[in-house]
């Protein structure tokens, strides 16, 4: 009997300290604000078709579902791709997102209103602005 109740103790305490150590470290880390720069893609879309953030940060494409997006600067317009970068952009090409896969592009360290685009989906858009 004292030996059950000391391993759910044991267990109890290291149940306790991973919860406290994992909510100490997502309040500590500087760079949780990176989840507030995400962008979720259907299959199609953007799910939002802007974001806006600050000088030196990045954005993270999250696909939503299995299909692909190969992503660009420019921009669809009136159903045709118009391939460029704006002035200080990063140059962002060919940037596959798949199934459930983030990937993030950036930093953005120039302020100024960036275009990216699906190069696979017409229409699929997303302008970033960058404060």
């Amino acid at each position: 009997m004292l030996r059950k109740s000391g391993v759910i103790l044991a267990l109890w305490s290291v149940i306790v300290l991973l919860l406290a150590a994992c909510g100490t470290a997502s309040n500590a880390n500087p760079a949780s604000h990176a989840t507030e720069n995400t962008v979720h893609m259907s299959s199609m879309q953007f799910v939002q078709s802007s974001i806006t953030i600050k000088k030196g940060e990045s954005v993270t494409l999250v696909a939503d579902t299995i299909t692909t997006h190969i992503i660009a600067n420019g921009t669809w317009e009136q159903g045709k791709a118009h391939p460029g970068a704006e002035p200080g952009a990063s140059q962002i090409k060919d940037l596959q997102v798949a199934g459930n896969s983030p990937q993030t592009i950036g930093p953005f360290t120039t302020a100024g209103t960036f275009k990216l685009y699906c190069t696979i989906h017409s229409g699929m858009n997303l302008t970033v602005q960058v404060v």
